[in-house]
């Protein structure tokens, strides 16, 4: 196997330095970015396996000449090692509600690096849903034992539960994100609430997946918060390795 390895940018690039994809005869893991870029780093580390060798570089200038118009340039360590790495845990991201707006939400984050539970009391809710289930009469004991920088997503069918678990999720200062369906009325009630227990609620996101768009169909909602959550996870990520250039 042929680890690839992005050890310098400059310019425009793909991926940022860091970013990894490992190359065997078969198949390919991970992704240095895709486009020409990819396929010539593919094709030396297929190289290197069919001719035994332990190490490569590339400097790739990403211009017309490889039909990949970034503008920047891409140093590359190409490694044979015996296997690749487990990845990193993923985050968590903790949906209370198994209506149809957290089971759609459920299934857009599991297209993205987090690990989405989809949470509820009821068994009959949750057995439409696909992916993680947790079934539970005490909701708010979740939020206590979730990881380390969990986030919360709160949509269930009860206004009363919805204030219980917000209020119990910003008692969390490590959460990255703390998101609750409804409108500007129910924030209203709900920093009342909130302050009368001596909490902010600037760390609220209240209503979810707003400002984008009126429609209000589950998958719309489900798709504008997704974006919404994880670009709060990414937020400290630098302006060149937010966008990619496959073309």
């Amino acid at each position: 196997m042929i680890r690839v390895r992005i050890t310098r940018t400059r310019g425009s690039s793909p991926r940022e330095t860091g970013a990894a994809m490992f190359v065997t005869a078969q198949g390919v893991q991970g992704t240095i970015g895709g486009g020409q870029l990819e396929y010539m780093a593919i094709d030396r580390a297929r190289q290197m396996l069919a001719r035994d060798e332990a190490a490569a570089r590339m400097d790739v200038p990403l211009g017309p000449e490889i039909g990949q118009c970034c503008g920047g340039r891409v140093e590359l360590d190409l490694t044979r090692i015996a296997e690749a790495p487990a990845g990193p845990e993923h985050p968590q991201v903790l949906i209370f509600g198994a209506g149809h707006v957290g089971r759609a939400l459920s299934r857009a984050l599991a297209l993205l690096p987090l690990r989405p539970i989809l949470i509820d009391q009821r068994a009959q809710e949750l057995a439409q849903a696909s992916g993680e289930t947790r079934l539970t009469p005490l909701p708010e004991a979740e939020i206590r034992k979730a990881p380390f920088g969990s986030s919360f997503v709160i949509l269930t069918h009860d206004h009363a539960l919805d204030f219980l678990l917000a209020a119990e999720a910003l008692r969390r200062m490590d959460a990255p994100y703390i998101g609750m369906i409804g409108s500007k009325t129910k924030l209203a009630q709900f920093r009342r609430f909130a302050r009368a227990q001596g909490l902010d609620t600037d760390r609220l996101t209240c209503p979810i997946g707003a400002g984008w768009s009126r429609d209000k169909r589950p998958e719309i909602i489900a798709a504008f918060t997704a974006a919404e959550l994880i670009g709060r996870l990414t937020e400290t990520v630098s302006p060149f390795e937010k966008y990619s250039c496959d073309s």
